[in-house]
């Protein structure tokens, strides 16, 4: 059953901010989670366990961008929370291995 990708607002804002064609490519990668927001084979996906035992998950898109999310498996509901380069990413949610 296909997923249903909803941003936060402030996601959404900061897509919208970015050039055409980061803007597509960002979308493309987003899409995917509709069909598949889980880690596979592919090193593009991570589960994260935060403090505290949350999980959230994050996709590296383009080797630019890092976007975290989670997946409601019951409603089929993908939200993504933020979106970072890389670089903040890291700073914000540090160097996490699934």
């Amino acid at each position: 059953m296909k997923f249903t990708v909803k941003l936060r607002d402030t996601v959404s804002q900061d897509i919208n901010n970015l050039p055409e064609k980061s803007r597509r490519i960002i979308r493309i990668a987003l899409q995917g989670l509709e069909v598949d927001p889980f880690p596979g084979t592919r090193g593009d996906k991570e589960k994260i366990t935060m403090r505290g035992g949350s999980i959230i998950y994050r996709i590296h898109i383009s080797r630019t961008y890092t976007a975290f999310y989670s997946v409601n498996d019951v409603t089929k509901i993908v939200k993504v929370h933020d979106m970072f380069t890389i670089g903040q990413a890291h700073k914000k949610y540090g160097y996490y291995s699934g």
